[in-house]
C-alpha cells in the first residue's frame, strides 16, 4: 500500500518552494520556544532538494532556532509564574523537571546536549530563563548545540543528493511502514 509516497513528493514539492527558506526560519524560530515539531522534517527535504543551498539553511536553522531559544528564555525569565501551572499539566513536564535538575549539575552542557539532541530544546531554554543563567553562556551552548546539529543534517543531506532522493522515492513506504511497525512494537512494550 503505498501511503508514504505521495507524501514523500508533496514534501520534496513544498521544500522547494521559493518561500520554504522562511517557514523553515519561523517553525526554527517557535519550536525553540513552544511549537512541538522539530525544524530537521524541513530542513532534511529542503537540504535533499536543494544540496547547494544546504550549508545556507542549516545557518538560517541555526540562527532562527537560537533565536526562538532566546524568545524562550525570555518566557521563563519574565513569565515562570504564568507559564508553570500549564507545564504541570502538560506532557512537557517531566523534561522541564529534568531540565532544572541538569541545570544543576551540568549548567552550559545541558544547553547544549539538548540543542544537539532530541530532547525537547524548548523545555531547556525555558528552564535557562527561569533559573536566570547567564545569557552569554547560555546563547553559546545554544549556537554550538544547534548548530552542530543542523550543520549534521544539512551535511548528510547535501551529501546523498539527488541518489538519496531517488532512492527514498523508491523505498519510502516500506520504510514508513517498518517506522510505524516499529513504533507499535515500543509502544506495546512500555504498557
Amino acid at each position: 500500500m503505498r501511503l508514504f509516497s505521495p507524501l514523500y513528493r508533496r514534501a520534496m514539492v513544498w521544500s522547494r518552494h521559493p518561500h520554504a527558506p522562511w517557514y523553515l526560519g519561523g517553525m526554527s524560530f517557535a519550536e525553540s520556544s513552544f511549537f512541538p515539531i522539530p525544524p530537521d522534517v524541513m530542513l532534511a527535504p529542503m537540504c535533499l532538494a536543494n544540496p547547494r543551498q544546504a550549508w545556507r539553511l542549516a545557518l538560517l536553522t541555526t540562527l532562527t532556532s537560537v533565536a526562538g531559544g532566546l524568545f524562550g528564555y525570555a518566557i521563563g525569565h519574565l513569565a515562570t509564574d504564568a507559564v508553570l501551572p500549564w507545564l504541570q499539566d502538560s506532557r512537557y513536564w517531566p523534561a522541564y523537571q529534568t531540565a532544572v535538575e541538569w541545570f544543576g549539575r551540568w549548567g552550559f552542557w545541558a544547553v547544549f546536549i539538548a540543542g544537539f539532541s532530541p530532547i525537547p530544546y524548548k523545555m531547556f531554554t525555558i528552564a535557562a530563563g527561569a533559573l536566570s543563567m547567564a545569557l552569554l553562556p547560555f546563547t553559546l551552548a545554544s549556537l554550538i548545540g544547534r548548530g552542530a546539529r543542523f550543520f549534521l543534517v544539512a551535511a548528510l543531506m547535501a551529501w546523498g543528493g539527488a541518489r538519496m532522493e531517488a532512492a527514498l522515492h523508491r523505498h519510502v513506504d516500506r520504510l514508513g511502514w517498518a517506522t510505524g511497525a516499529l513504533l507499535a512494537l515500543v509502544v506495546l512494550a512500555y504498557r
